[in-house]
């Protein structure tokens, strides 16, 4: 009974309350009746039975107990398993919410170029013909910083020239320069507008895809802004040709507008004009050695005479000519601030266009641009040696090889040095291989 009672204390506070009734019990029954040898032998065996069955039901608690302890040792064990499996999983889908982000970075950031190889033939009255071999090569990587926002960085081989990313081969195989072409960012800030800023493409439209005013590879540095919906559409720009006020530069401003019609399924018409002031006046030259691209200028204080305040109208019109397309175009532009020679114009027509291998196309059109007619700097840089005070025709041709694959021959014959009297013919051949990735 000894061994049972020191038992009692190994037991559950429940446990210990169920069985302290019955031992309460047997201890009055004990001291009751006088003494203890006043029990008689069937109390005894009433008293023995009831601690057999107490001891019976002690030893099926303690089994319960046991089974209980390890069942939540098992589950202790299992909850820290669990635990365990929750921090690897946590991991596992923390790296791979890294490697998803990563990839959906990469999926932002795409790349685009070209790079065309050219032989080119020069024939300037007064001077010795000349050939040359010529390289360019573009990259532009562009980031998608939101659904709206894009970032582009693109490098250009050639030299510092505003207007040509051309290189010439030589030199005993030199290393080629490689330089800053483009670096802006461009805010789709509605459906219809559109903002961007930095050294970007040029944003207004070049009629017919000619050159009159800008050379393509011209990269204007500061602000546009552009709005279209379905037919309508304007250009814009703030920039200057020099960005320091220490050298007393003056903003230009670009503006442009137009309307797209389609009078019948075969047929396009867009017609629109310009406005654009170009500060020069006072002004050194703002590249090259005293260069002035053709405009008027004092051979004194070598600075330009005249501002560019220049008026632009602009046409062109598409069909199908025997299920080929057709392009004319026209293009008329007046400087405000000259009073002669202040006068520009281009027309033209492309038949044909390469969209995929095997297309091909030939273009047309003659040119004429007065000294001061446009800011020379920025002209086309092959026609009739660059700048203005030049006439003459431009003929091209293209063929599509392969896709972004062409080739492409560009034969110009232009009259030079118009205002002064002096004209001199120009002649210049092209043979191009033009290569596009993206």
């Amino acid at each position: 009974m000894r061994v049972k009672l020191m038992r009692m204390k190994q037991i559950p506070k429940q446990v210990a309350k169920l069985i302290a009734k019955p031992i309460a019990v047997m201890a009055m029954l004990v001291i009751s009746s006088g003494s203890m040898a006043a029990v008689n032998e069937q109390q005894f065996q009433q008293l023995l039975e009831q601690m057999n069955k107490m001891n019976s039901r002690l030893d099926k608690l303690e089994q319960e107990n046991a089974s209980l302890k390890q069942t939540n040792s098992e589950l202790r064990q299992t909850n820290t398993v669990a635990i365990e499996q929750s921090s690897q999983m946590e991991e596992k889908l923390t790296g791979v919410d890294q490697r998803v982000e990563a990839v959906s970075w990469a999926e932002r950031i795409r790349w685009k170029g070209d790079f065309r190889p050219r032989y080119e033939y020069i024939d300037a009255e007064g001077r010795e013909t000349r050939n040359r071999n010529r390289i360019r090569a573009r990259a532009e990587i562009i980031a998608e910083i939101s659904p709206q926002l894009i970032v582009g960085i693109g490098l250009a081989s050639g030299s510092e020239s505003p207007v040509s990313t051309n290189q010439t081969l030589g030199a005993g195989g030199t290393t080629k320069n490689l330089s800053m072409d483009l670096a802006y960012f461009d805010w789709q800030a509605t459906d219809k507008l559109a903002v961007g800023a930095g050294k970007f493409k040029n944003p207004i439209n070049r009629t017919g895809g000619h050159a009159l005013m800008m050379d393509s590879d011209w990269r204007p540095e500061g602000i546009n802004m552009r709005w279209e919906n379905s037919k309508l559409f304007v250009n814009s720009m703030f920039n200057y040709f020099e960005g320091d006020s220490n050298r007393g530069t003056k903003p230009s401003y670009f503006v442009q507008a137009g309307i797209n019609l389609q009078p019948t399924d075969a047929l396009r018409l867009k017609i629109g004009g310009g406005y654009s002031v170009m500060a020069a006046s006072g002004n050194s030259s703002f590249f090259g050695d005293d260069d002035f691209f053709g405009n008027s200028f004092n051979p004194l204080t070598l600075r330009y005479r005249y501002d560019y305040n220049v008026f632009q109208g602009f046409a062109e019109l598409g069909f199908s000519l025997f299920e080929l397309p057709v392009l004319i175009f026209a293009d008329i532009i007046h400087n405000s601030e000259a009073p002669i020679n202040n006068d520009g114009y281009a027309v033209g027509f492309r038949l044909g266009k390469i969209n995929k291998p095997g297309e091909w196309d030939v273009r047309l059109a003659y040119q004429d641009l007065e000294a001061d007619s446009t800011f020379g700097l920025i002209t086309d840089s092959d026609f009739g040696g660059g700048g203005t005070d030049v006439r003459g025709y431009i003929f091209r041709g293209g063929y599509g090889i392969v896709k972004n694959w062409s080739a492409n021959m560009t034969y110009i014959h232009s009259q030079n040095s118009l205002a002064a009297g002096d004209i001199k013919d120009f002649r210049r051949l092209h043979l191009d291989l033009n290569f596009k990735f993206k």
